[in-house]
């Protein structure tokens, strides 16, 4: 009988791999520095809700049981308000300035903008020493009528309401700057598809136009949503209970940390469920354009009464988000303004300036850092870390120092605990209550508004720039230094100035994590205000509108250049 023969049982050893692909296969530098920075930005949120298992002794019941769906209530009662405010303000004049012609259209496209530069806490200050008992508009109507305090109804400015009104008038900029752009980027070919149809001005808004921006409009209003949730000075100032008043009562004047950062993570939930809201609003809709060729927008020329009435609309939300406020402002600092602004000026100035320049030039860095690191690999790994390095601003900025100071607290413990056993010396504070933590916040919650506008910049070069380099000899790194950055120029100072604006405005993040002693501009105005001294609160307010009418006017001049054609 023959034996057939059979081959050897190969063993399963891999074949050796060679030390370049071996390499190959690691994460790259620009890998690692996005994963770094992604995880950065996430840890205070991931404390903050690592916090929800820890035990407050009876703390968080007591908040259950007593002001917690005050909370809850009030913050949705004013996040719905103002969604329908600024929803009406901002798209209805973003087409009209868009679509319409009437006297005043040019100059208006700008200057609805304006008010993205007057913080929300200025304008409680300025319309509560407007409308309030004895100030000039109900002494004026008790002078002209004849009138006591008990034979007329007013409006009480500090109220719910009143809160709504004011962040609606501040917050509308975020929907009219979205909405614009969407209706500037709009088909001609559907217009006149629907104008040959024999629709007019409104009905080719409503039935073509509205549904066309409708993923625009929605992130516009989510980031109007956001700005709500995380608003400090308004609310406090007009007594309106919310989640960030209610965070900051828990930290400081009950001194429980645990409680506050509880009371964060259900802020939290809201924020998740907002962001999720307004990917759902999406769907899977998706908006092309019919052809490459751009053509000057149909418009429809208003006359008479419809053009008076289309100049009221425009009007009315920049003289009551802007010019009054402005003016207001101007005639109270003339008139009595801070004394002692002048010696202190400075010092808050100087504290302002450092805290804005240092945070706007590493955001502006790690954007691109992580913008380009996206580009050389976009891998799904690498497309969930930059969206969480830009989910900071979806993120309240008491969310942010509480998930700050807890670790840094932790920290400073063990550091001066080893050192007091150690050698006998108490090195104090290391971490909290220093510049260093609170531009770290800064960076956590504004690194998302230098990353889209670095990443919008950077998609418009085109790869075989960095191809062309690459054969050329220049490193990653070297490329993005030498080729991208001179290209992207304008790209970059727009997001460090936005940035800059920002950090001037911030007032919830520094009121909790700034060092003792340490005032800004924006904390000058809130003590100011809170001690109802707001005719000196309005000279540093001034200074804080004055720096931010300058990115306004640039953002408002790119938009009206980005329709390809634009002769703008």
């Amino acid at each position: 009988m023959s034996h057939q023969a059979f081959p050897p049982t190969l063993s399963p050893v891999a074949a050796p791999v060679s030390l370049s692909t071996w390499r190959s296969r690691l994460p790259s530098g620009w890998t690692l520095a996005v994963l770094a920075i992604a995880l950065a930005v996430a840890l205070p949120v991931l404390i903050v809700g690592s916090r929800v298992f820890v035990s407050s002794h009876g703390v968080w019941s007591h908040l259950t049981e007593t002001v917690l769906w005050t909370y809850i209530r009030n913050t949705l009662m004013l996040a719905g308000g103002v969604a329908v405010g600024v929803s009406i303000i901002g798209v209805g004049t973003a087409w009209l300035v868009t679509m319409c012609r009437f006297p005043g259209q040019r100059w208006l496209e700008w200057a609805l903008l304006l008010p993205m530069a007057v913080p929300a806490y200025v304008m409680a200050y300025v319309y509560t020493d407007l409308l309030q008992f004895v100030g000039p508009v109900q002494t004026a109507l008790r002078e002209v009528f004849g009138w006591r305090r008990a034979d007329y109804w007013f409006p009480d400015i500090r109220s719910l309401g009143g809160a709504i009104a004011v962040l609606s008038f501040v917050l509308y900029p975020y929907v009219y700057l979205l909405a614009r752009a969407a209706f500037l980027e709009q088909s001609v070919c559907v217009l006149e598809v629907a104008r040959t149809l024999g629709a007019g001005a409104w009905r080719s808004f409503a039935r073509v136009a509205l549904p066309l921006a409708r993923p625009a409009i929605a992130a516009g209003l989510a980031l109007s949503m956001m700005e709500v949730l995380a608003d400090f000075g308004t609310v406090q100032y007009f007594a309106v209970d919310t989640f960030t008043t209610g965070i900051y009562r828990t930290w400081f004047a009950m001194g429980e940390p645990v409680a506050a950062a509880q009371l964060a993570s259900v802020l939290m939930l809201f924020v998740m469920a907002l962001v999720v809201m307004e990917r759902t609003s999406r769907g899977r809709a998706r908006y092309f354009h019919s052809t490459g060729r751009y053509r000057m927008l149909p418009s429809y020329t208003l006359r008479g009464v419809r053009a008076g009435a289309a100049l009221v609309a425009c009007l009315t939300p920049l003289l009551l988000g802007f010019v009054v406020p402005v003016l207001i402002l101007a005639q109270m600092a003339v008139r009595e303004g801070d004394s002692l602004f002048a010696t202190s000026f400075r010092q808050l100035a100087g504290n302002s300036f450092i805290l804005a320049g240092i945070t706007s030039v590493l955001a502006v860095a790690l954007a691109a850092l992580v913008a380009y690191g996206l580009r050389l690999r976009p891998t799904p790994v690498l497309r969930g870390a930059a969206r969480v390095a830009a989910m900071g601003y979806a993120v309240p900025g008491s969310v942010i120092a509480v998930g700050i100071l807890i670790p840094a607290a932790h920290v400073d413990n063990a550091v001066d605990g080893f050192m007091r056993a150690t050698f006998g010396v108490s090195t104090g504070l290391v971490l909290s209550g220093t510049i260093v933590a609170i531009v770290y916040a800064y960076l956590v919650r504004f690194l998302a508004v230098s990353f889209n506008t670095v990443e919008a910049s950077l998609s418009k070069i085109r790869p075989t720039m960095d191809q062309a380099a690459r054969i050329l000899g220049q490193t990653p790194g070297k490329t993005l230094l030498k080729v991208h950055t001179p290209i992207m120029r304008g790209s970059l100072l727009t997001a460090a100035l936005l940035v800059f604006v920002d950090v001037m405005k911030e007032l919830p993040a520094t009121m909790i994590v700034r060092p003792f002693n340490f005032d800004t501009l924006a904390v000058r105005v809130y003590t100011l205000a809170s001690d109802e001294r707001l005719a000196e609160a309005s000279t540093p307010a001034l200074a804080i509108v004055a720096v931010g009418i300058i990115p306004v006017i640039l953002l408002s001049r790119a938009i009206a250049k980005s329709r390809p054609g634009s002769d703008a």
